[in-house]
């Protein structure tokens, strides 16, 4: 290895990373520290799916040796995050980080102790870096989970790796940095992929079409539809029909003749073209209510879109292990485990028709079939990110293309999709609405891509036996299809977990309970006359929180000792709300917090309303006292007549 490349492990017998006599500094021209949840849950969950016999490659790190101290180029943002969770983690550090000329990043590092053990005291809060804060407290909250092994995390973390490579002298850093900022993407595990399955076809149309196929399948913005460029929509209109809407076929021969016998063309355009006074662009975005401009934005990104269509094909197609006792799909969707993934299907997959590995010709033109018309449903079914003309707040959507216009002059636009019976015809309908609250339900209780194995559930459900659900009366149970997938998670994780009625799993409890308890209440209200909740949407509320503290501020009240972790003293917020909120009592939060509570989770909003003084009780002592319990068994009466818990 070179002598400008150095292998460090974060933590290893001679201490850390960090524990070095050179300074890394951050100069001025990088940004600020900004990862957030799901960049540093990411790293946790990168290093708890560390192999044991081998080491693990995290990342590099680009620096320049200036003045005997190591200058960042590049990789800033992982070292800082390595920084925090070595310290979250109660691992010594030297102060050997630091950030030019930003005197708050500098103070937060030298107090993070401090701001672990919450010595408010001790701390200037005006000096604080919020962007550091954030993440100590993130970083924090995931090592603290009931499920989070100490043990075996730290021996995974000794086999981290992180390269440092320091560039040669005289290196002009600006022109540096700024390549490095402009580079073009690095091959990626799923154009290795491509390239392997087109490598089992051995007719060059065959490749051309696969690529054809798998290019539109992997822009996951907008619908795929919009994806298939050809003159006068030849090739979008014989795959999907007239209207664009019509479910892919399921035969390889329709596909040849569909794009091998027209000219599929690029989104370039020519300068003849370009010219004409009447010149547009065809992209993917559409309308929606007249002249309401949209665009749309995915819940996944391409490469867990992969492995959620590979085990809708193991499901559609049977596919097992060849030794009976070995799985042939992970549970966890890991993306950096996708070439592996594909990998043990075709050299270990059997069917009813033999060996996978002996046919890998057939599994290519199976699985890219596969990968549109699960795109195909994916689009129309499942919940998307809705932007309207230029806003950046965006919302839930399940919507379905349609067209509108003749021939050559056909344009997209988007309404509800539909969940109706044979032979209703109606894009408004409740159907939609429980579709989109529930989905969004697991979609913001399950945050990292890894574990949404609810889309999968829901792709295989709508995808078996030729996707017969979608073609009779059973599409309107769709919801109830998501429905049961977070009753079976709450069962499990909560209702089983808890023994003998006593349920106090405090911040451990999992955040769907808390979610799907507002779906039921939500849902019931209405059903009901006063319609309290309509405005009510599922958000990214990722702290668990206590209503009544833990740690009171400064003494000011009386500690809960027996009661504080039950679930009716428990509520679901925005994990940005200022710290403050957890050390307030229920009245003071009440009244600090009003607009975050209005716009809260229901169960938040009914602990708001419930806070009130009784008698001579303080509107606390009497929460503490007896109002938590009616609300518990209130809202634990919901969930058990859903779950269908005696």
């Amino acid at each position: 290895m070179s002598k400008l490349v150095t292998e460090l492990h974060i933590i290893g017998e001679n201490g850390n990373m960090f524990d070095t006599d050179m300074e890394y500094i951050i100069p001025l021209y990088q940004r600020a520290y900004a990862w957030e949840d799901k960049q540093l849950t990411q790293l946790i969950e990168d290093i708890n799916d560390v192999a044991e016999d081998s080491n693990y490659y995290i990342g590099s790190l680009i620096v320049s040796k200036q003045f005997g101290r190591y200058e960042v180029v590049d990789g800033q943002q992982r070292l800082t995050s390595l920084y925090l969770l070595l310290n979250c983690l109660g691992i010594k550090t030297k102060p050997t980080l630091t950030f030019a000329c930003r005197e708050k990043s500098n103070y937060t590092l030298r107090n993070i102790e401090e701001l672990l053990l919450e010595n408010r005291s001790k701390i200037d809060m005006d000096r604080i870096e919020p962007g550091i804060q954030r993440g100590i407290r993130i970083l924090s909250h995931e090592l603290t989970k009931d499920h989070f092994d100490r043990e075996s995390f730290m021996e995974k973390l000794a086999k981290i790796i992180v390269y440092r490579i320091e560039v040669p002298e005289n290196t002009d850093l600006n022109r540096y940095y700024e390549i490095m900022n402009t580079r073009g993407e690095q091959l990626e595990q799923h154009d290795i992929l491509k390239a392997t399955l087109m490598s089992y076809l051995s007719d060059d149309s065959e490749k051309g079409l696969f690529a054809k196929i798998w290019d539109a399948c992997s822009d996951m913005t907008g619908y795929v539809q919009m994806h298939f460029i050809s003159k006068n929509n030849a090739v979008r209109e014989a795959i999907f029909g007239s209207e664009w809407n019509s479910m892919p076929p399921n035969s390889w021969q329709k596909y040849k003749k569909a794009i091998s016998g027209t000219t599929q063309e690029t989104t370039g355009h020519k300068i003849c073209d370009l010219i004409e006074k009447n010149f547009k662009v065809e992209d993917d975005e559409g309308y929606v209510d007249g002249d309401v401009r949209v665009r749309f934005e995915s819940v996944i990104e391409f490469p867990y879109f992969l492995l959620h269509t590979l085990k809708v094909y193991v499901s559609l197609y049977g596919v097992t292990h060849e030794i009976a006792t070995s799985k042939i799909v992970d549970e966890l969707l890991d993306d950096k485990k996708l070439l592996d993934a594909f990998n043990r299907v075709v050299s270990c997959g059997i069917t009813d028709t033999g060996r996978i590995a002996d046919s890998k010709e057939d599994f290519a033109r199976g699985f890219i079939i596969c990968l549109l018309r699960t795109r195909y449903l994916f689009d129309k079914y499942i919940i998307k990110r809705e932007y309207a003309n230029d806003s950046a707040d965006g919302e839930w959507s399940l919507k379905s293309l349609y067209v509108s216009g003749q021939q050559s002059k056909k344009k997209a636009y988007y309404e509800n999709s539909e969940f109706t019976r044979s032979g209703e015809r109606t894009r408004t309908n409740d159907w939609t609405k429980t579709n989109i609250m529930m989905q969004s339900a697991l979609r913001v209780s399950y945050t990292s891509p890894k574990v949404m194995h609810w889309i999968t559930k829901l792709l295989i459900w709508l995808s078996e036996a030729d996707c017969k659900n979608i073609k009779n009366d059973a599409i309107t149970k769709f919801d109830k299809v998501a429905e049961n997938i977070a009753i079976d998670a709450v069962r499990e994780n909560f209702f089983q977990v808890c023994s003998n009625g006593v349920y106090a799993m405090g911040v451990n409890t999992p955040h769907i309970v808390f979610n799907y308890l507002d779906y039921l209440l939500w849902n019931d209200d209405r059903n009901g006359k006063k319609k309290k909740y309509s405005d009510f949407v599922f958000e990214f509320r990722n702290s668990v929180e206590h209503w009544y503290p833990q740690n009171p501020s400064e003494g000011t009240f009386e500690q809960w000792k027996d009661g504080v972790d039950q679930f009716g003293n428990l509520c679901i917020i925005q994990r940005n709300v200022n710290s403050k909120f957890s050390n307030m009592s229920p009245e003071a939060k009440k009244s600090t917090f009003k607009d975050m509570i209005v716009k809260g989770s229901i169960k938040l909003r009914i602990m708001s309303e419930l806070t009130e003084k009784n008698g001579d009780k303080p509107a606390s002592l009497y929460w503490k006292e007896r109002a938590y319990k009616a609300h518990e068994e209130e809202m634990l009466g919901h969930l058990k007549k859903a779950c269908n818990i005696e």
